[in-house]
């Protein structure tokens, strides 16, 4: 029975600024900066902008809604909210009658 052996990669902390600084300054992306170096791992590069300090050069989502669907959301809390009340009566009835 053979045993896969898996390679850890050890990276300097003078190879992390460089890339980290590369990304500051020339404006690469992270996918970009890791096709360059062979970085391997989705993290490993998001990882060294925190512990350097650089959170703002991390991909954020935004969620942009249409009026229309912000109007939805506050019609399915508003409902929600009402069926949860009729609920509360009619679990109040309930008890009152047994």
């Amino acid at each position: 029975m053979t045993r896969d052996v898996q390679t850890v990669i050890r990276y300097s902390i003078s190879f992390k600024q460089k890339v980290v600084r590369e990304l500051e300054e020339e404006g690469l992306t992270i996918s970009e900066a890791s096709r360059r170096y062979g970085i391997k791992g989705g993290q490993t590069i998001q990882n060294w902008l925190r512990k350097f300090g650089k959170n703002h050069l991390i991909s954020k989502i935004v969620r942009i809604e249409m009026k229309g669907e912000k109007d939805r959301v506050k019609e399915l809390e508003s409902e929600l909210k009402r069926v949860k009340l009729a609920l509360a009566d009619a679990t109040m009835k309930n008890d009152m009658l047994e």
